[in-house]
């Protein structure tokens, strides 16, 4: 059913802008239907945004930690009332299959329901041992301030909250600025947290394109930046970032992903684990592998099965709950996918699998592309073997041994996800220990990531500062309180307080 366009604002101090048509949101599946028209932030609306946050800050932080997880008490209870209609929303605006949507609104309401929890725990800070028997000493963690908040269109509901729950729990406001591809999914949930009673100014909605986030990026009242998106971007807001002396950002920046198959692995798992790795989302996931290493005495056998597979995947209407995966996100990514897949086809040595590619436009409205799997040795000049591709384009890699399996692995300039399929416990070990990456899997494909745990990686892939759990250690700050219960003052290291 064609749904009437959503009508875009902008949220500032509570307060919602009047909607304005300044560009649009196109479904993927249809480039013709419309989800929504949205408003592109003036830098005059940007500055404002962060002057509303920065005003509601103290009252914020002063606000009770327990009192500010209520708040994301009464978010999980709204999103769970809107689960289908949020997921909908997103299958039809970013293209994903409504079965990943449900789930991405579930791994939402993870997050939601993880700060709620933690807000009664106490990891608020630690009482640490003095020398001095006299004193007590503690460390405290206390928020930063403004958080700028700008994420990708391939989760426009998870990775969002991933950052907003601990950055509000914590007691910083919060700028947001949603991938410009799913402004629609980015407004619901600002909708929400409206609802749920978070105070004006906390939690603020700018729209647009990179010109908006970069206006983030260059103020200085910003205190931290929170970003999922390419390595270019990433790069940019970092180095826009080096001049401020207390600017904190957490970057993660996508990935050249890994499935390691060893000659000892169960068969059947690893096959599907390399289906999962490189075409759920169409492989438009951070995680997604678009590699696959397989032992050379194995890799016949598993090339076989693993394109006798891909065949039989359906990527079509993401609102059918029976494809696999849907369009990709617009016909720019269609076009650089297939460059990179041209770019396969005409390099001597590699044997294409499954020529997929883009579904003609005389059969599809939409963004569409089928599975192109290739065999080659590990070649370090082929840039489709080191790059992200962020499509449905995998490379299958022979290795002899674990040595050189680890070799290739880390000789791209990403280090986020890798998963190892095997059933020796010293091998598992081995590449868990020799292998560059930020978040290892067992047996499992290389995304599937949940909230408890930190996600990010290294290398180009991140700076070392995780999203999801491990973002409450980004968004504050310790700080040391020491106490003295004496009625004289002793210094620590044997240091004399003798006055003369």
């Amino acid at each position: 059913m064609l749904l009437p366009p959503i009508h875009g604002r902008l949220s500032i101090a509570g307060e919602w802008s009047p909607p304005r048509d300044d560009f649009e949101s196109l479904s993927p599946a249809d480039t013709a239907q419309v989800v929504g028209r949205f408003p592109q932030a003036t830098p005059e609306e940007v500055s404002a945004a962060v002057a509303a946050a920065r005003q509601a800050y103290p009252a914020w932080r002063r606000t009770s930690r327990i009192l500010r997880a209520e708040c994301f008490d009464r978010l999980a209870q709204l999103i769970k009332r809107d689960q289908e209609a949020i997921a909908e929303l997103m299958a039809r605006e970013c293209g994903k299959n409504i079965t990943e949507c449900r789930a991405e609104v579930i791994e939402g309401l993870h997050m939601v329901q993880y700060v709620f929890g933690v807000g009664r725990q106490g990891i608020y800070g630690d009482v640490v041992a003095s020398e001095i028997a006299e004193k007590d000493s503690f460390v405290r963690r206390k928020p930063w301030g403004v958080v700028a908040v700008i994420t990708p269109w391939n989760f426009p509901f998870a990775v969002p909250l991933w950052m907003l729950g601990p950055s509000l729990l914590e007691g910083n406001t919060a700028v947001f600025k949603p991938s410009e591809d799913t402004p629609a999914v980015g407004q619901k949930l600002v909708e929400l947290f409206h609802e749920a009673g978070f105070p004006p100014g906390t939690i603020n909605l700018v729209h647009g394109d990179g010109t908006v986030g970069e206006l983030l990026v260059k103020d200085p009242r910003v205190q931290v930046v929170l970003f999922t998106g390419s390595y270019e971007v990433g790069r940019r807001i970092q180095e826009l970032s080096a001049p401020l002396p207390d600017r904190i950002v957490a970057a993660e920046m996508g990935g050249k992903n890994a499935v390691i198959v060893c000659l000892d692995a169960r068969f059947d798992l690893a096959v599907n684990a390399g289906i999962l790795s490189a075409f759920k989302t169409t492989g438009q996931r951070c995680v997604s592998a678009s590699r696959i290493l397989v032992h050379e005495k194995l890799l016949d056998h598993y090339a076989e099965a693993f394109v006798s597979t891909a065949r039989r995947l359906r990527f079509g209407d993401p609102l059918d709950e029976k494809n696999f995966a849907g369009p990709v996100i617009h016909r720019a990514a269609l076009e650089k996918i297939e460059r990179y897949n041209a770019q396969v086809r005409n390099t001597p040595g590699v044997e294409v699998l499954l020529d997929g590619g883009p579904v003609s436009p005389a059969q599809t409205p939409g963004c569409y592309m089928t599975p192109f799997i290739y065999r080659t040795p590990w070649r370090s000049d082929l840039p489709a073997l080191r790059e992200e591709v962020f499509g449905p384009h995998v490379a299958l890699i022979p290795f002899r041994d674990d040595e050189e399996a680890v070799r290739i692995h880390n000789d791209v300039e990403y280090g986020l996800s890798l998963a190892v399929i095997s059933e020796d416990y010293r091998r598992i070990r081995y590449f868990r220990e020799e292998c560059e990456y930020g978040m290892g899997y067992v047996n499992l494909p290389c995304i599937g990531a949940e909230v408890h745990l930190p996600f990010g990686g290294v290398k180009r892939s991140g700076n070392g500062h995780p999203s999801a759990a491990g973002l409450i250690e980004v968004v504050t700050h310790k700080t040391a309180w020491t106490v003295n219960h004496g009625t004289e003052i002793k210094m620590a290291q044997g240091l004399s307080a003798a006055i003369e």
